[in-house]
């Protein structure tokens, strides 16, 4: 838990670098192509953003960011690649939560996602809801954590898959409120949610993008935002600190990461294009 604290400080802290004096080799740099390795296939969500920011980036370095999908191994393979590069800039990891924090915690990787890497910036982070289905009897977060008290391992709980953020916010919402309930993995998000609208199971954590439709529609009832702050998209759903569940927080997010040991004004520079 200490150690996912750090990354996601670290992370958080990479999009407020202090501004520098640019040397001479921040001056120098780009003068050829930067490599940005995407761990995960072509196509899908976390590429399209990867390929919108590397757009941009290249646009105001005046060098091409080429995105490189190196997948395998969780995301290890592309990750373990960045992490052996040259601290040069010019090979960069985007990475997200399934990637860095998901694949620390389940698997044993030839690189430390701490110490081997340089924050360069966050991309997003968006915290997810804590969802239930309309007839559970309870109607927030305090009545449900009471109601799971006295019912321990009767309600289910639907994840998009064992290790998915679905799953660790699951795990956090029991050890930080000393309950239990069933997890029940899914291949993916998709199939939960109508699961959950039609009592199939009693609750999930979810992307507010995936739910808020449902939430909307009175379709199923959100007790809290994994957050510090209310979401813009549902401003009416309390935070896990307001609701009394203080430090429930889960927010997956994308950031750029450098190779450890890449120059600071590199680091500033690279920041900046994005």
């Amino acid at each position: 838990m200490l150690r996912r604290r750090q990354f996601l400080h670290l992370a958080a802290g990479a999009v407020v670098l202090p501004a520098m004096p640019v040397a001479a080799q921040a001056q120098a740099f780009p003068s050829h192509p930067i490599a940005m390795i995407v761990p995960v296939s072509a196509g899908g969500a976390m590429d399209m953003l990867a390929r919108i920011v590397a757009q941009g980036m290249s646009a105001s370095l005046g060098q091409p960011v080429i995105i490189e999908n190196v997948t395998g191994a969780s995301g290890a393979i592309g990750v373990g690649r960045v992490a052996r590069a040259t601290p040069d800039g010019y090979t960069l990891s985007y990475a997200a939560f399934a990637t860095h924090v998901v694949s620390a915690a389940t698997m044993t990787l030839p690189y430390d996602v701490i110490a081997d890497f340089e924050p360069v910036a966050l991309i997003s982070a968006t915290p997810w809801l804590i969802a239930a289905k309309n007839n559970l009897p309870a109607n927030d977060l305090k009545s449900l954590v009471a109601w799971l008290k006295a019912n321990p391992d009767k309600a289910s709980l639907g994840t998009a898959g064992v290790g998915s953020p679905s799953h660790i916010g699951a795990v956090l919402l029991q050890n930080i409120t000393g309950t239990r309930f069933q997890l029940v993995p899914y291949r993916g998000t998709a199939p939960v949610i109508p699961d959950l609208v039609s009592g199939q199971i009693d609750m999930s954590i979810l992307d507010p993008v995936t739910c808020l439709p449902q939430f909307r529609a009175g379709s199923m009832k959100a007790f809290a935002v994994m957050a510090k702050s209310r979401t813009a998209n549902a401003p009416e759903v309390p935070t896990v600190d307001e609701a009394g569940a203080a430090g429930l927080y889960m927010a997956p997010w994308q950031a750029i990461w450098a190779p450890k040991g890449t120059p600071k004004d590199i680091i500033a520079k690279l920041n900046g294009a994005v």
